[in-house]
């Protein structure tokens, strides 16, 4: 499978968000895919508010199953949530349940006017009632298939495919 250029999705996410942008909107990127893409979106956009970075480790529903990630980062909000409309930045939607806890982690800073999600792949296979209102590639895999998406030291946003098919 050819997969798409992170960079040339990315100017597409925002073009697709642009339309819709409001003078205080902020965005969030969940960690680590959605910050970097959140970053690249900032730039893209020209915004000048600082982004929101979210680990969701510890609001997942499965964090009794799988524990304490050792690559846990900590959560950065350095605006009020209270009232502001925000976009939520992830790098791939698929069962839903990340968003599911970043939202929650969200409530606990206040309640925002909006929350609306962007991502650059959106796998369907949703476990959750969730779906993007901002996406660039809506891709079928198999379940045992993992895309990732990496950062080089230069901030170059690229994909991969881990797994069988």
């Amino acid at each position: 499978m050819e997969l798409p250029d992170a960079d040339v999705q990315c100017r597409e996410l925002a073009e697709l968000i642009r339309p819709r942008l409001r003078p205080d909107t902020v965005l969030v990127g969940i960690h680590s895919g959605g910050v970097w893409v959140a970053r690249r979106l900032r730039d893209l956009l020209e915004l000048n508010n600082e982004i929101g970075l979210i680990d969701v480790s510890f609001y997942r529903d499965d964090y009794g199953e799988k524990g304490l990630h050792p690559r846990v980062r900590p959560t950065s909000i350095p605006f009020d949530v209270e009232g502001r409309p925000l976009i939520l930045v992830d790098d791939v939607l698929y069962t839903g349940r990340t968003t599911r806890a970043a939202i929650n982690e969200l409530f606990d800073y206040g309640r925002p006017a909006s929350i609306q999600l962007a991502v650059l792949a959106d796998r369907g296979q949703r476990q959750l009632p969730i779906c993007a209102d901002f996406c660039t590639w809506q891709v079928d895999l198999d379940p045992t298939q993992e895309l990732l998406l990496s950062a080089d030291a230069d901030a170059q946003l690229q994909w991969s495919l881990a797994g069988n098919a």
